[in-house]
């Protein structure tokens, strides 16, 4: 009875058109294409995280050899707002929001290839210790630079897998 309720998944997931992105391991084109694309500096502490964090996700610090195909140019908007004002008018409540918009760039024509923007945010609670409430702002603003980063390599991806599918 198990081995016909898999045969039946099996062929129920075979007729659904899902294609695996990354087939082939590191040598799939889409892998290959992430590897190929260089990050440009972005600029601030969020700018650090967030390339820090595409550059991880993009696999190219163990792409050794690989000449850029791509360039990818990110802008960053990075806003701390103070909102719920308590009884005695002292701030409750943080929102850091983080965008970014970002462009891929071919590098040998210079021709944009995706134009997108990605975006994250926080609440956060803002209580009576300083050191905790800042603790809590530069970790939000950690956690968004990585959520942004997988929005991110995951978009190029995409795009990447439909070049590779013509």
């Amino acid at each position: 009875m198990k081995a016909l309720v898999a045969l039946t998944a099996a062929m129920l997931l075979a007729g659904c058109g899902l294609q695996p992105m990354y087939a082939g391991g590191g040598n799939a084109a889409v892998a290959q294409g992430l590897a190929a694309v260089e990050v440009s500096a972005i600029q601030g502490r969020a700018g650090w995280l967030v390339r820090n964090a595409l550059v991880d996700e993009l696999g190219v610090s163990g792409a050794k050899g690989v000449a850029p195909k791509y360039r990818l140019d990110v802008r960053l908007d990075d806003k701390l707002e103070s909102f719920a004002l308590l009884s005695d008018d002292t701030v409750g409540r943080e929102r850091r929001t983080l965008r970014a918009r970002y462009q891929l760039v071919e590098v040998g024509s210079g021709e944009v290839v995706l134009d997108q923007t990605a975006g994250s945010d926080a609440g956060i609670d803002v209580v009576s210790s300083d050191y905790a409430t800042i603790a809590a702002e530069q970790t939000a603003l950690e956690n968004m630079s990585k959520d942004i980063a997988t929005r991110i390599v995951t978009n190029i991806a995409l795009r990447l897998r439909g070049e590779t599918a013509q």
